[in-house]
């Protein structure tokens, strides 16, 4: 359970990460360049979240039916705030 938490906390520290580029890139004045960023996140993020579930089945010795639910809940929970920044910001 700790290392979920550990994962899902570097979820956020990425998310932040993304914003912080898509800001430097446009500006707080170009809110679309921060919806980007908050999708480009969500793509990083899946991509993050299973390899997670990758070592979790490989290296640790769970089973893909025992890694489901946590890559599901790893990757759902920055992936919504993220989508909340991009409705937010999309124009």
């Amino acid at each position: 359970m700790l290392h979920t938490v550990k994962v899902i906390g570097l979820g956020f520290v990425l998310l932040a990460l993304c914003l912080l580029a898509g800001r430097t890139m446009g500006g707080a004045g170009q809110p679309a360049l921060l919806a980007r960023s908050a999708l480009v996140f969500i793509a990083l993020w899946f991509v993050g979240a299973g390899i997670n579930m990758w070592v979790g089945v490989s290296k640790a010795g769970y089973s893909v039916k025992e890694e489901i639910p946590f890559f599901f809940i790893v990757f759902l929970i920055p992936a919504v705030v993220a989508l909340i920044y991009w409705w937010r910001w999309k124009t």
